[in-house]
């Protein structure tokens, strides 16, 4: 199930102005011009951010999503109706015959269960034309991210064009082996509604992502540092054999 900043319809709406920096996605731009990815499967799509400039470039693109709320933020944008839009998971979908499929930012670690993940990579593999390509995200388990995610660190306001100023920060809830558990809570200064969401995710090593890999029929062809977070993070690139 999405976690709730992404199925609250008023979490939903203000998210794209509440993470503005997505200097991450020039990275899968560019990895979709080195694949010459006509057809891409844009995992975890959320409000539609990298399935829309995919797109603007004229690439054939279905974005799929548990959280029917980022959807509909997804399907009002302008160009939205040159994407296909599904409601569900990655376990779930048609024969595609994509070029490249991918997972951005927190997707892959958001996925925590066993079966899930698992069903996750099978649906990416099934999707994705022989020669095709996955390509995903995970941060360092070693670095351990988390220790910054309190309200110190986090604590801000954004003034947010028809919703008001927004407060929000982050809170560490539980550290449990590979699985972190953090809240975010929202503050809307307009009525002075709050809203938490609580997310977990999943911390997984190098030899543990390459083994799932090559487990599910992937030939793992690289890994490189994300180059937003170099050293703290890995993107991993992975050939559908």
């Amino acid at each position: 199930m999405a976690d709730e900043c992404f199925r609250h319809p008023r979490l939903a709406a203000v998210y794209d102005a509440l993470d503005t920096d997505r200097g991450d996605l020039d990275a899968y731009l560019r990895m979709a011009g080195e694949f010459g990815a006509r057809r891409v499967l844009d995992i975890g799509c959320g409000t539609g951010v990298f399935a829309l400039l995919l797109a603007d470039r004229g690439i054939e693109v279905v974005g799929v999503d548990p959280a029917a709320a980022s959807l509909d933020v997804a399907r009002e944008k302008p160009g939205a109706a040159r994407v296909r839009w599904i409601e569900g998971d990655a376990a779930a979908l048609p024969p595609l015959g994509a070029d490249l499929a991918t997972m951005t930012a927190n997707v892959a670690q958001a996925i925590t269960g066993p079966r899930a993940w698992q069903g996750t990579l099978r649906g990416a593999y099934e999707a994705l034309r022989p020669g095709g390509h996955l390509v995903f995200e995970t941060r360092d388990p070693a670095r351990r991210a988390w220790q910054e995610w309190d309200r110190e660190h986090t604590q801000r306001v954004v003034e947010i064009p028809g919703a008001g100023a927004v407060e929000s920060w982050c809170d560490l809830l539980d550290v449990s082996g590979p699985l972190v558990t953090f809240r975010w809570t929202y503050v809307f200064t307009a009525d002075g509604e709050v809203l938490t969401s609580d997310s977990t995710l999943r911390f997984r090593d190098r030899d543990e992502v390459e083994a799932d890999l090559t487990g599910r029929g992937f030939e793992v062809r690289e890994v490189r540092d994300a180059p937003d977070r170099r050293g703290r993070e890995l993107v991993f690139l992975a050939r559908r054999a």
